[in-house]
């Protein structure tokens, strides 16, 4: 083992139920429910992720002397890079080009989730360190004779460890929306310049004025009939976007089953039939936006149901924030600002990675720059701005 920590035992696991939920757990934490035990088994046992889709399991778990499960991590055998979010195409093109076998490679990830989350999962009393759990990783890429080894979407704590044991760092964006103590929707329009309070303001009126109803559902109160509809918004929004539908039928009311008053839903109906739908998880502290749908044409509706009813919620539930998923310049309007999200990656090839390395090293101000520039289209008051 790394670190000269030889009292631990890496093992891998093809399905995350070999490992039990309560010692999962223990290491994943409460905070994020991502990372949960309940919310990967609802992705394997409904057919989600899997030889189908292109995502192997091979959770990696490390055990003490006394077979106790002191660390964890997801990790996926993945024949492609489909449903990640932090694109590597480039390097498997250029590799495969030189003569290379870029896949299979390890993905240490949330399928199909750009949720921003902890990937090295340690149980706070082990006395693990990260970069012990990064070397048994690594460690493991090469025994299982792939390309390399990726986490994404990890914390800045584990990003940070993870350069510290040699992986290659790199640094992409999203657009989160920061709870400010606002007491209601009002409070928090209050902040903006006044251009922006009218325009958002608008945007609301119109979306409430075309004859919505707009509900929000947690957990038992989700019915099956509801997860039918949803399930029917989201491969519509599939097939617009040309993806692909890795989620089935399955997941959704099993991922209400297992993770309760986590899972917040929000639709919207007409004449009492539901028109659209919003998943969010909530975490500990924060709403995480996942998938959207709809059917028929409303005015502003994906920005109130997945903006600003995800603002609503966040406010009167006391969360400091709601992250929204992955891209959309849009979203900076509305309150959204761009933040840098982190992944980390192990390449065996030394050519390689020594491109890859190159490569970061120029992307990471470029991309540290971009988000500068996108922050000066902030939405919130300056100083001497009108009120």
């Amino acid at each position: 083992m790394p670190d000269g920590s030889a009292a631990l035992t890496l093992t891998l696991h093809k399905h995350i139920a070999e490992v039990p939920a309560a010692a999962w757990n223990a290491c994943a934490g409460t905070d994020n429910p991502f990372v949960s035990h309940g919310f990967l088994s609802a992705v394997e046992d409904s057919g989600s992720a899997n030889a189908r889709t292109g995502w192997m399991p091979q959770h990696a778990v490390l055990r003490d002397r006394h077979g106790q499960v002191v660390a964890a991590a997801p990790m996926y055998a993945k024949s492609h890079s489909y449903g990640e979010y932090v694109f590597d195409h480039g390097w498997a093109s250029a590799f495969e080009r030189a003569g290379g076998n870029y896949y299979p490679k390890l993905q240490i990830a949330v399928p199909f989730s750009p949720v921003p989350g902890p990937r090295l999962l340690i149980r706070p009393d082990s006395g693990i360190a990260p970069h012990t759990l990064a070397g048994a990783l690594a460690q493991a890429c090469g025994e299982l004779g792939t390309s390399s080894a990726h986490i994404t979407f990890c914390t800045r704590a584990d990003y940070d460890a993870l350069g510290e044991a040699g992986w290659l760092q790199r640094i992409g964006t999203q657009f989160h929306w920061d709870n400010h103590g606002y007491a209601s929707f009002d409070d928090f329009l209050g902040a903006l310049s006044s251009r922006k309070r009218k325009g958002l303001r608008r945007e609301r009126r119109d979306a409430n004025a075309c004859g919505l109803e707009y509900i929000t559902l947690r957990g038992p109160e989700i019915t099956k009939r509801d997860w039918a509809s949803f399930y029917a918004f989201y491969t519509s929004t599939v097939d617009r976007k040309w993806g692909s539908a890795y989620l089935t039928e399955k997941f959704f009311p099993l991922l209400g089953e297992r993770l309760g008053d986590a899972v917040v839903l929000m639709l919207a109906r007409h004449n009492g039939v539901p028109v659209a739908g919003a998943l969010n998880l909530a975490g500990a502290d924060t709403l995480y936006g996942r998938n959207w749908g709809c059917k028929g044409d409303w005015p502003f509706l994906h920005f109130e149901l997945c903006y600003y009813r995800a603002i609503d919620f966040a406010i009167a539930n006391g969360l400091k924030r709601v992250e929204a998923g992955a891209q959309g310049e849009h979203k900076i309007q509305r309150g959204y600002l761009p933040v840098p999200t982190y992944s980390a990656h192990w390449i065996t090839h030394a050519g390689l990675r020594h491109a890859v390395a190159d490569f970061l090293e120029h992307e990471r101000p470029a991309r540290l720059a971009e988000m500068a520039e996108l922050a000066t289209a902030s939405p919130f008051r300056k100083d001497g701005d009108e009120a």
